[in-house]
This record gives structure tokens, sequence and C-alpha cells, in this order.
């Protein structure tokens, strides 16, 4: 059965994204609030400075009579410094304004200056701050030192917001860790307790009060799962064993009271039924531990095949190569081929031989073993392939041949959920149901010491 991939984050990832996300945003919005708030006085700090000496420069200027104006411009001509020089009509000059704050700063020059104020960044390509300005008919350049003209400059404000950045995802980590360290032992202890280690507890001392109530309510749930499996564990026992004797009084009585052998033969085989309807809930109500070791497939089926001795009942053909080996529980393993093998045989006989055909394969997918157990039977119909493994749940095809308890394939489910694999049915594109068994290959330095083992 094909599953769907579903792509997800983590609780713990999920919370620092929305984090970050949150505080990134709030650093940028304060940011741009900073810059805009210092932007706005720099620039008329900027115009004003830069009014006041065009202004002092023109009132120099208009004071002064034709040769004295002549000298006060040479003497304005320092590079060092401010100075001022004609203007000409073929002057070739570009406007100032090339953002917001070059913007602001020449807004605020024309309403000091006037609007015949030309505000440019650069004149017969000398770059700088000039600023056109009249005096009657004649008309002048001033070029003013733009040193303190620019806001912050941009790589003071990069390596600042770096650090804030860098600080905020921090933050955003340990605060996540801290969010979700409680869920993340409430998974684990949850993973143990399905695993089956009941003892585990959870902090009930913890400050946070919805967590330390969690925590104490799990405490509680695995108290009351550990005594309902000690119970369970007792019943069972208790019934088996008050089964048990009474059906081996039974039999007693039948070998010696029954002349009838084919009375006896049959009061025998309803004896034995019982006895297997007994070991399968046993299996089914099985404790969760097992221990994994590497585990050779091939002569575990070849163990669980030999019991099933009359072939004009079941045929088991392996097709296993016998260096493969799987991470399992031996016992477990055994059995869930037993009951795969069984119920083969009572529900997947060929409709023409009346033989049960069982074919055992494998392939290898990357780090797992798919095992493929398939028989020639009838199949089941596809609604009902879900509901198999179902405790006491039997298809219509087996139901009228039912000898059983109903939970063979649930006990393998169960079984291979315990060691870690999974089992899925299918019907077979020839004919017949096929188990798939997707169980984790042992390391490559396991096979020589199991092999060895084997022979």
């Amino acid at each position: 059965m094909a599953r769907r991939s579903t792509l997800g984050l983590s609780l713990f990832w999920r919370t620092f994204f929305l984090l970050a996300i949150l505080l990134v945003g709030g650093v940028f919005a304060w940011l741009q609030t900073l810059r805009l708030l210092e932007l706005e006085p720099r620039a008329i700090e900027q115009a004003q400075q830069t009014a006041a000496l065009v202004n002092l420069a023109r009132a120099a200027l208009k004071q002064a009579d034709g040769i004295n104006r002549v000298t006060l411009l040479k003497s304005l001509r320092s590079p060092e410094a401010t100075h001022v020089v004609p203007r000409e009509p073929s002057d070739q000059w570009e406007p100032y304004e090339a953002d917001h704050f070059t913007r602001l700063v020449a807004q605020q020059l024309r309403t000091s200056l006037g609007p015949d104020a030309v505000v440019a960044r650069s004149v017969n390509g000398t770059p700088g701050m000039w600023v056109g300005f009249s005096i009657d008919r004649d008309r002048y350049w001033m070029q003013v030192d733009i040193d303190g003209a620019a806001p912050v400059a941009s790589r003071t404000w990069m390596v600042w917001m770096g650090m804030v950045l860098l600080a905020t995802l921090l933050g955003s980590v340990a605060v996540a860790r801290l969010i979700n360290r409680p869920l993340k032992e409430l998974s684990f202890a949850a993973s143990r307790i399905r695993e089956g280690d009941l003892d585990s507890r959870l902090d009930e001392n913890t400050l946070t009060s919805e967590i330390r109530e969690v925590n104490m309510g799990f405490n509680r749930m695995a108290r009351e799962l550990a005594r309902v499996e000690e119970d369970r564990a007792v019943m069972l026992a208790g019934i088996s064993h008050d089964l048990r004797t009474p059906l081996a009084r039974l039999r007693l009585e039948t070998e010696m009271s029954v002349y009838d052998e084919e009375a006896k033969r049959n009061m025998a085989m309803d004896i034995d039924q019982l006895d297997g309807i007994i070991d399968k809930f046993m299996d089914y109500a099985r404790p969760g531990e097992t221990q994994l070791s590497p585990v050779l497939v091939s002569q575990l089926i070849d163990r669980e095949s030999a019991v099933f001795r009359d072939p004009a009942q079941i045929r088991i053909t392996s097709r296993v190569a016998i260096d493969l080996v799987v991470m399992a529980d031996e016992t477990e393993l055994g059995r869930v081929f037993l009951n795969l093998f069984e119920n083969a045989r009572r529900y997947g006989r060929g409709t023409y031989t009346g033989i049960a055909e069982v074919a055992v394969s494998y392939q290898k997918t990357g780090p797992w073993a798919i095992i493929s157990v398939r028989d020639q039977g009838p199949g089941v119909a596809p609604d009902k392939l879900p509901q198999l493994i179902t405790p006491f749940f039997r298809g219509d095809a087996a139901r009228t041949a039912a000898t059983g308890a109903g939970l063979g394939l649930a006990i393998v489910d169960k079984a291979m959920q315990r060691m870690g694999g999974t089992l899925e049915l299918a019907n077979a594109p020839g004919g017949g149901l096929v188990a798939h068994l997707r169980l984790r290959r042992a390391p490559a330095a396991a096979l020589t010491p199991v092999s060895n083992a084997a022979v």
C-alpha cells in the first residue's frame, strides 16, 4: 500500500521561524523608524547651514562694488573649503535630488533661498554640492563642503543590522528550545510508553503551571497503564492455566473412554483447536518488549516451514538469499512466518488443486529488506484489506472454513510493530494474497558471525 509523504516542520523549527520572522520584522520596523527620525532633522540642519553660507556670501558680494567683488570672488576660490564662482550659461549641471535625503535638503534650501535657487550634485563634471543663487543680474555657484551632508554611513547601518539579526536568531533559538523542551520530553516519554516502558515519568515540579498539570496527568496515565498491564498479564496467565488443565483432562478422558476411533479423532481435533486458540490469545496479548539482534532469514523460514509436513495441504517455496540478515527478535519473527503460513494453509488454497502454494521472496530497498509471502488463494476484496489486521475479523471467503480465533494477521502486524517494521497486505496481480514484511537490514559486520552460527 502506497503511503503519501507529507512535508512538515517540527514544533521547534516552527516556533523558531515564527519568532525569527516576528523579531526580524520588528527590527526592520524600528530601523526604518529610526532612520526616518534621524534623516529629517539632519537634512534640515544641513539645509540651514548651507543656506546660511549662501546668504552670507550673497550679502558680502552685494555690498562690494565691481572691483572689490572680483577680489572677493578670488578669495572665496580656496579649494580646501567653500568657494564661490560665477555661473555661466554654458555650465552643465546635474540635479542634486537622488534619494529621500537629498530631496529633503533641496526642498529646504529652496524654501530658505527662494524658488529660483538651483541645487546640483555636479557642475561641469566637478562633483559636490553646488548651490546656484543670483545677485541682481549676476548669477553664481557656491560649492559647499558635503562631508557632513550624507546620513549615517550605510556600512555602519549594515554592521549594526547584522549584529541585531544575529542576536535575534540566537534569541529565537533559545526561546524556541525553552518552549519546546517540555513538549520534547513529553513526546519522548510517550514513545517510551508506546514501546512498552510503562515506568516513564515526567517532572511534576516544573515552574510552568500548564506543563506541570500535563506532566501530572501523563504520570497518572502511565501508572494506570502499568496497573492495567499487570492485571492483564496476571489474568491471562490465570486463564491459560485454568483452561489448559481441563483440556488436558478432556484429552485423557477421550483417549481412555471413547472407543469410536473417528469420534476420538474428532474430539482430539477439537481439543487441539481450543488449545491453539488459547495460544493465539496469548501471542496477541504478549508484552511489547523485544530485543533486536541479527537474524538469518532463510534459516528461520526453513525452520518454521518444516512444521507443515503435509504436502497435500501446503507447499512452501523460499527464494530468500541465504545471506539475508535483518534486525529482529528471532522468536517474534518466527511467530510472524508461522502465522502467515498457517493463514495461507487455511484460506489460501488453490481453487483447482486444493493445495496452498506459498512463495517467499525478498528485495532490498536501501537500509530495508522487504520479504514477501504470497499464496495462490482467492484473495480478499480491496475494501476489506485494511480490516484483515483487525482482531477477530475474517474475510467472507474464510468464514465458512474458520477454525481459528481471527487473530493471525493481527498478531503479525503487532509483532512487526514491536520490531520496528511494517506489514502491508495486498492482492497479488495474478491472484492470491501477498504480505510484505519490511524490516531493517543488519549491518554488514553482522553477516559473518550470524552465518557462522547458523552453520
